[in-house]
């Protein structure tokens, strides 16, 4: 029985990533859902519980982790990351399709799991871009943003890790790249 595709995406803070997984699957077309992440960070204005992400506490995420609950997990400015099994594998298997928006230290944990894996790193053309991105954002402190960028720098380094590269300079463009890739693992 052939699985569901399992499409991995990544890429520095301000990349869009999350934007652009969102429009193609607002745009629907195959059977496809994203995997919601547990953190231990707050929520941002608007994100809803189970929707964005699970927003868990300290303790209920470390006691996921000592059960063998997350496929990958990762400590990311500070706060607990992590994709529940759960998330991922009973959909593939009923034939939905599942994608993981997570960063380089989760996929280097979730390759050696799945050699079916298709990966993907999203980023801009200009290093300007991301600064503007995060402030646009609105909910990031100064702090906050000399981090992003910081870890942004070290992340734009592993693009070369990833089977395909989207350059989301333009959000139009970026979907219709990441659509013609998903039909193909779809075909």
């Amino acid at each position: 029985m052939k699985l569901a595709p399992l499409i991995l995406v990544s890429g520095p803070s301000g990349s869009g990533k999350s934007t652009l997984i969102r429009r193609v699957l607002a745009e629907g077309g195959f059977p496809l859902r994203l995997a919601v992440s547990a953190t231990t960070r707050d929520p941002r204005p608007g994100e809803r519980d189970g929707v964005d992400y699970h927003f868990w506490t300290r303790e209920r995420f470390e006691q996921a982790l000592e059960a063998g609950g997350f496929l990958e997990h990762a400590i990311v400015h500070g706060q607990l990351y992590g994709t529940p099994r759960s998330e991922v594998d009973g959909y593939r298997e009923k034939g939905t399709g599942v994608v993981l928006d997570i960063d380089v230290q989760g996929a280097d944990q979730v390759r050696p799991l799945y050699p079916d894996l298709v990966t993907v790193f999203v980023k801009l053309s200009r290093w300007e871009m991301y600064e503007e991105r995060l402030r646009l954002r609105g909910s990031e402190t100064e702090a906050s943003i000399a981090r992003r960028l910081a870890t942004a720098r070290r992340e734009l380094e592993r693009g070369g890790d990833y089977q395909h590269l989207i350059v989301n300079d333009d959000l139009e463009t970026a979907a219709g790249q990441f659509c013609g890739l998903l039909a193909r693992q779809f075909s």
